[in-house]
């Protein structure tokens, strides 16, 4: 889903009926056609197609995985096996939009908010599962003597107060504001001459008395919850458990192990998330008026936007490598998963599984970041 593309629309018709309006409507109609469709039109599909594929195959594979070990899930498993189904269940709708972005919406009123309500409640969930896992990582090795009811407690209740509700909640704009409507523009794409042309779009219509304040308090609410929040208690717990992986001497190889495994992390959802989100305040700072802008500006600020959205929807297709395939009992549980051939196979990795890794109790404080 075009951020930029549904921003400029709202912001042109927010201001129709003003005869002030008519020049900057023009311009921005002009900057909207001098920025290369071809671009936009071959980028946000192929990447979308890319993301698709490989979030389809990790969360699958994981999920997978969580359901031949359902009998050994720990708290840590718990988790990913939310993380999964979020980032799953939002890769399942990048097909629509890629559709959308290369020709025509051409799904319906109804699938237009559904995909809507599902995209936006799969996005905000996503990141804050993050949260709630570095959380609990944080429980695991800082808080580890005293912390077991604590952390069950927030992987089996307080995971739908925290995350699935809020989530849930932040949809409620899809379902009142999102709907299907015709825009005319022009197609410049195979030819010197614009011709105007109508398109069908699926996008968020505001009352246009208070458009721009709509606009400006969603974009803030996307920064906010799907970032800085969620981005705040990762950076945290992380650098807190930074601090006390580095003090000691024993188990300096698990420890090392530990730590590098913190800081892709942290640098992982900053390095997705970041550029996006700060595209996203540039332009709010835009709407209004704080920064000046120009047609040229205008195109550079919806470029970078459509670049770094998806670099950050990328990192649905790491949360599987990350979360789930670095830790090696996960790998292990993967490995017998994908080789079982027969039920008699079956039985006999079973009972292996049942040995060694219910047996091993994780000792949660030092094997947690490599489980």
């Amino acid at each position: 889903m075009d951020y930029y593309e549904d921003h400029v629309v709202l912001n042109i018709s927010d201001n129709a009926s003003d005869d002030s309006w008519d020049f900057d409507t023009d311009l921005k109609e002009r900057c909207d056609r001098d920025l290369s469709q071809d671009f936009y039109r071959i980028f946000v599909p192929t990447m979308y197609g890319i993301i698709f594929i490989l979030g389809i195959i990790g969360n699958g594979l994981v999920l997978v995985v969580m359901g031949y070990q359902k009998k050994t899930r720990n708290m840590t498993d718990k988790y990913r096996l939310h993380l999964s189904v979020a980032d799953l269940l939002f890769v399942l709708t990048l097909p629509v939009w890629a559709v959308d972005a290369a020709s025509n919406w051409y799904f319906g009123n109804f699938l237009c908010v559904a995909v809507n309500m599902i995209y936006t409640v799969n996005l905000y969930s996503s990141v804050l599962i993050l949260a709630f896992i570095s959380l609990d990582r944080y429980l695991a090795v800082v808080r580890a003597t005293n912390s077991q009811a604590t952390r069950k407690l927030l992987a089996d209740k307080v995971i739908y107060l925290g995350v699935w509700l809020p989530a849930a909640l932040l949809t409620v704009p899809d379902l009142v504001f999102t709907k299907v409507r015709e825009k005319e523009g022009t197609d410049s794409l195979f030819s010197d001459d614009p011709t105007v042309t109508t398109r069908v779009i699926c996008e968020r219509i505001y009352p246009q008395a208070s458009n721009t304040i709509w606009i400006v308090a969603f974009s803030f609410q996307h920064i906010l919850v799907g970032f800085v929040l969620p981005g705040l208690v990762i950076f945290t717990c992380y650098c807190i458990i930074i601090i006390r992986l580095s003090r000691g001497s024993k188990g300096q190889a698990l420890k090392r192990k530990a730590l590098k495994t913190t800081v892709i992390l942290i640098l992982c959802f900053f390095c997705c998330w970041l550029p996006y989100c700060l595209g996203i305040f540039v332009d709010t700072l835009v709407t209004l008026n704080v920064i000046p802008h120009s047609c040229e500006f205008d195109q550079g600020v919806r470029k970078w936007i459509t670049i770094t959205e998806a670099l950050a929807y990328f990192h649905c297709c790491l949360n599987p490598i990350l979360y789930a395939f670095l830790g090696v009992k996960f790998k292990k549980s993967a490995k017998s998963a994908l080789t079982l051939g027969s039920k008699s196979s079956q039985k006999t990795l079973m009972n292996k599984k049942r040995g060694p890794i219910s047996s091993v109790s994780e000792s949660e404080s030092s094997s947690v970041l490599s489980s």
